[in-house]
């Protein structure tokens, strides 16, 4: 079980992992060995997600997830198997801890009378000068 918050905990058979060849640094090794991840996480049929945290996932994902609600989060950071796994499980979790937290409600404010006296007074001190830069009027 990985520890996502105190409440949250999911099951590492929810986790699917795949190991593919990774571009960059490694010399000759990098054309030999798998050494980046591919990490799939089943977002729309996962038992240890709550509702409204799976929704907030499925919308910070974004192009991340799949049309089945398959995540895919892709490690090749480093150069060993294992620290590009820990990698991607350690990006997995911190997503769904952001998914987590719930966002607070909006309050609707409105502006004060003083606020919008200034703003009147401030749209009336402009069209007084722009008023100012007219031609005069020929009276020949």
């Amino acid at each position: 079980m990985i520890k996502v918050t105190k409440d949250i905990f999911i099951d590492e058979s929810e986790i699917r992992l795949h190991f593919v060849r990774a571009s960059g640094p490694g010399g000759q090794n990098v054309n030999k060995v798998a050494t980046a991840v591919q990490l799939r996480f089943d977002v729309g049929n996962s038992t240890s997600l709550p509702g409204d945290v799976r929704t907030r996932l499925i919308r910070l994902a974004g192009r991340r997830i799949t049309q089945d609600g398959i995540l895919i989060i892709e490690a090749r950071q480093f150069r060993t198997q294992e620290r590009n796994r820990e990698d991607a499980v350690e990006r997995l979790v911190e997503l769904i801890r952001q998914a987590a937290e719930r966002p607070k409600p909006r309050k609707k404010t409105k502006p004060s009378k003083a606020a919008k006296e200034r703003r009147i007074e401030s749209k009336k001190l402009r069209g007084k000068t722009k008023k100012m830069r007219r031609t005069a009027p020929n009276l020949d």
